[in-house]
């Protein structure tokens, strides 16, 4: 049966893939931008400019660009970047350490602010402190990522001089980003925990738990979270995905050289290659985050049937 579950989601994720770099090489098709006359400069003649354009195979029809670049996908070439005239794949290559160690910060970073905040909240329903803690939940998810990140850069480190403007490094360098994906993120976590919570609250066992009784502090932290925090392995496959696909504002922020930064340096650029290779390692990377806390939901809690999900 988990073999059959996992035939069916890897099918669907290749059909979600094609989706993927269709749109994107459809958009960038459809660009008026010409990264021939980019490459070639300003000064160039047209016949230089058609020449670029002929060897990039630019001035093919859509389709067969399109079908040329799946047969190099299936081959696992990724395409030669316009710009820094390197391979796509090695380009994304040395940018994956840095994603993934702010991937683990910020999660991190999400998960500690998040489960506290809910745990509270849900302990102190309809309290004052659980009208504070959501209202500040609900402004950390609609808080801009551009605003929160150059808001904690000027208090942290202009100001307060705590860590330094940016760039990679150890923790010093890694704190700010992480610290503003986690404020943004927890919101989700801890209003999503905190139903949970409430929920399992109400449960019989619970009930059985506290006439043995058992201390609060052992009720919530030996039944009710292990029950309750079910949900947010689903976000966190999520957030895996999205975070290793980059964070374009965050890194470009930070100066932080992540994948994210690497999009955002080839849409200035139009890299044409680099751009709809990002794009399709970030799909498979949230395909592959998605996957991952689809196969463990039924481990962490057997009484869930995986012939149940679709």
């Amino acid at each position: 049966m988990m073999l059959l579950f996992l035939s069916r989601r890897l099918g669907h994720a290749l059909l979600i893939l094609l989706g993927v770099t269709l749109i994107s090489y459809l958009l960038l098709f459809m660009l008026p931008a010409d990264p021939a006359r980019q490459i070639a400069g300003r000064s160039a003649t047209p016949e230089v400019v058609a020449s670029i354009r002929h060897q990039l195979g630019l001035d093919l029809p859509f389709y067969r660009q399109y079908l040329h670049y799946l047969f190099d996908l299936l081959h696992g070439n990724l395409g030669r970047s316009f710009i820094q005239r390197s391979q796509v794949s090695e380009l994304i290559s040395s940018r994956i350490g840095p994603s993934l160690q702010l991937m683990a910060a910020g999660i991190g970073c999400e998960l500690a602010i998040g489960i506290t905040l809910g745990t509270l909240a849900a302990l102190r329903r309809d309290g004052l402190a659980d009208k504070i803690l959501m209202a500040l939940s609900f402004i950390g998810v609609s808080a801009p990522q551009f605003i929160a990140a150059m808001l904690f850069l000027y208090l942290f480190a202009a100001v307060l001089n705590w860590f330094p403007m940016g760039g990679y490094g150890g923790f010093s360098h890694i704190a700010l980003p992480a610290l503003t994906l986690g404020i943004l993120g927890s919101g989700w976590y801890s209003r999503m925990l905190r139903s949970s919570m409430i929920d399992v609250l109400h449960q019989d066992f619970i009930r059985t738990a506290r006439a043995k009784g058992l201390s609060r502090a052992r009720v919530v932290c030996r039944h009710v979270l292990p029950n309750a925090i079910l949900p947010l392995i689903p976000m966190i496959g999520i957030d895996i995905g999205i975070f290793l696909g980059g964070l374009v504002v965050v890194e470009s922020v930070f100066g932080w050289p992540g994948i994210g930064q690497l999009a955002w340096q080839a849409i200035q650029q139009v890299d044409i290659p680099v751009i709809v290779g990002v794009t399709t390692v970030s799909a498979v990377a949230i395909v592959l985050g998605n996957l991952l806390a689809d196969l463990i939901l039924p481990w962490v809690d057997p009484r869930i049937d995986v012939k149940k999900q679709r």
